[in-house]
């Protein structure tokens, strides 16, 4: 039997080695799921929802025990881990609020004995291949709108966060979801594969661009639904009127926060020539107050690497970015003892010949660098291949908006950064994928719209 051996990324240990399936457990889980899903479908929305009630009332009972799972096996600081579950709860609220409205049938013609209607109905079986960073929001913007909507769900969690998917699963099936329904599948990349060879008719994965790459060459010529969140490289512009210490507290935070391991963190920082200095000199001095440390400790904010092979990655921007002139302000170095630790990184006198202002870091790394105008800060912001988010500091709301219209990127942000809203569709345009999740269209978007043509006989 296969194992898959989770580790703590803050010290090297082995916290357990679970049972991992393969390629033949995969197939029947994914057999069982088609022959359920029917009868899930059938089932009144009510009752579809009060599942859903019940997971959240479980994840509000085990709060404590589930964000201590999350750091453990991620290095994610507790603040976070419970930041995370606390932020859940209103992203569930939404999807049940919302779901009816947003699948509900419409009637678009009648007239003359003819009527037209759109009904929305269940993709059937989607395969959910899901990320390690943010596991309970990533998770459950493709499980909880899925599951809603009629859909069964073959779920592999990152095996970076595979406890945490498990526990996932375990409230669901608690609240009365099927077994066969949700399906948790633990493994590594050979089990992802796996679950792509089989027949399902939706794929949602939420990880590098990479890995998005492979999955859609895997199911391109089966012409299943294919969702893809991949990576960024989030610029954010500081001008001249806004007020420099405020904008550097902020993005400070946008940039390190969750150790700056988030698809929308903050990765390059644009600023005025005429605010330049001061925005630097307060943006270093937010970031020093930043603690890394224990991630199980209350004050830590700056927490482990979750998968190490990324350090080299780290150290490899940090190394190009010194021997082409940038100057280090801050950081720049693995962390000492076990565990994969890297220092809050600051670079200022960056620029476009540089990696860590072109490929994305997913870390604790931050390049700075001047700019004359307006003009000039959009050219730069649109140099890349990403667009999944990109701000705007400045106090003028029309100057914001004239920027920002120009800049190539799925969300954009005004005087804040690294936001996430239910009410809002998530999405990215270039390497930064296709399709999206939130808001109404990302419920809808695990349904398939099936038009009706009804004439009356004469």
């Amino acid at each position: 039997m296969t194992t898959l051996s989770i580790h703590n990324p803050a010290t090297g240990e082995l916290i357990i080695a679970l049972p991992a399936d393969d390629a033949a457990s995969v197939a029947a889980k994914a057999a069982a799921a088609r022959a359920a899903q029917p009868l899930w479908a059938a089932f009144p929305l009510a009752r579809r929802k009060a599942c859903i009630e019940g997971f959240r009332t479980g994840v509000v009972r085990d709060l404590e025990l589930l964000a201590a799972t999350m750091t453990r096996e991620t290095g994610k600081p507790i603040k976070m881990s419970r930041n995370e579950l606390n932020g859940l709860l209103p992203r569930i609220d939404f999807f049940l609020q919302e779901t009816e409205r947003s699948i509900a049938g419409e009637t678009v013609f009648d007239e003359g004995g003819m009527r037209e209607q759109i009904q929305h109905e269940p993709l059937g079986v989607v395969a959910n291949i899901s990320a390690w960073n943010y596991p309970w929001f990533v998770g459950c913007n493709v499980i909880l709108p899925a599951l809603l909507t009629g859909n069964a769900v073959l779920y592999k969690p990152s095996e970076y966060a595979t406890l945490t998917g498990l526990e996932i699963c375990r409230l669901l099936h608690e609240a009365g979801v099927p077994r066969d329904i949700l399906v948790g599948l633990v493994g590594g990349g050979e089990v992802g594969q796996a679950l792509l060879e089989q027949e399902v008719d939706g794929v949602f994965f939420t990880g590098s661009h990479a890995t998005g790459q492979r999955i859609a060459q895997a199911v391109g010529q089966r012409f299943v639904k294919l969702q893809l969140e991949l990576g960024g490289k989030d610029p954010t512009y500081v001008a001249d009127d806004a007020d420099p210490k405020a904008a550097a507290e902020s993005l400070a935070d946008g940039a390190m926060y969750n150790t700056g391991q988030s698809c929308c963190s903050v990765e390059r920082i644009y600023v005025h020539e005429r605010s330049y200095d001061a925005f630097v000199d307060a943006f270093v001095q937010t970031v020093k107050s930043y603690r890394m440390g224990d991630p199980a400790s209350e004050d830590t904010y700056i927490g482990a690497i979750t998968r190490a092979p990324q350090l080299d990655v780290l150290a490899a921007q940090v190394a190009d970015a010194k021997a082409q002139g940038a100057k280090l302000l801050l950081g720049g170095h693995r962390g000492e003892g076990p565990g994969n630790w890297f220092e809050a990184t600051v670079f200022s006198d960056v620029n476009h010949s540089m990696e860590l202002m072109r490929e994305e870091s997913f870390g604790p790394l931050i390049g700075i660098q001047k700019v004359r105008d307006d003009d000039e800060a959009v050219r730069l912001m649109n140099d890349t291949r990403y667009g999944l988010t990109a701000g705007v500091y400045t106090r003028d709301e029309a100057r914001a908006k004239r920027v920002l219209s120009q800049v190539k990127a799925g969300s954009v942000y005004w005087n804040c950064c690294d936001r996430v809203s239910p009410r809002l569709p998530w999405s990215g345009v270039g390497d930064s994928g296709v399709g999206l999740t939130l808001s109404r269209y990302g419920i809808q978007t695990f349904t398939r719209p099936k038009a009706w043509h009804l004439r009356q006989p004469a």
